[in-house]
């Protein structure tokens, strides 16, 4: 599934956003009222966004939440996990932590 190397890595949401998003058929847009920015995510990456919510998770937990919740196929996941983490990374949504 998951490269050793990632899977002890360990994501949060970027403090102080409350993320308010609304969504559509298979569609979410999201707000950033840090950034100011409004953004169009999937809901793979909703998903992850509202795993976060609660507080910093590995991505080992993300990638079983992702198998959980859609049809994804368990080889490509890490390497699919590892790309949307860092797209939201680049639009200030989360940050890795040094957990």
């Amino acid at each position: 599934m998951l490269p050793v190397e990632l899977s002890h890595a360990v994501w949060r949401l970027i403090e102080g956003q409350s993320l308010r998003y609304r969504c559509w058929d298979e569609e979410a847009v999201l707000y950033n009222d840090l950034s100011g920015a409004t953004h169009l995510l999937g809901p793979v990456a909703l998903c992850v966004l509202e795993a976060l919510r609660p507080g910093p998770a590995s991505m080992a937990a993300l990638a079983s939440r992702l198998l959980d919740e859609f049809e994804i196929d368990d080889a490509s996941v890490g390497a699919e996990l590892h790309v949307l983490l860092d797209e939201m990374s680049q639009l200030s949504l989360i940050e890795s932590c040094p957990c």
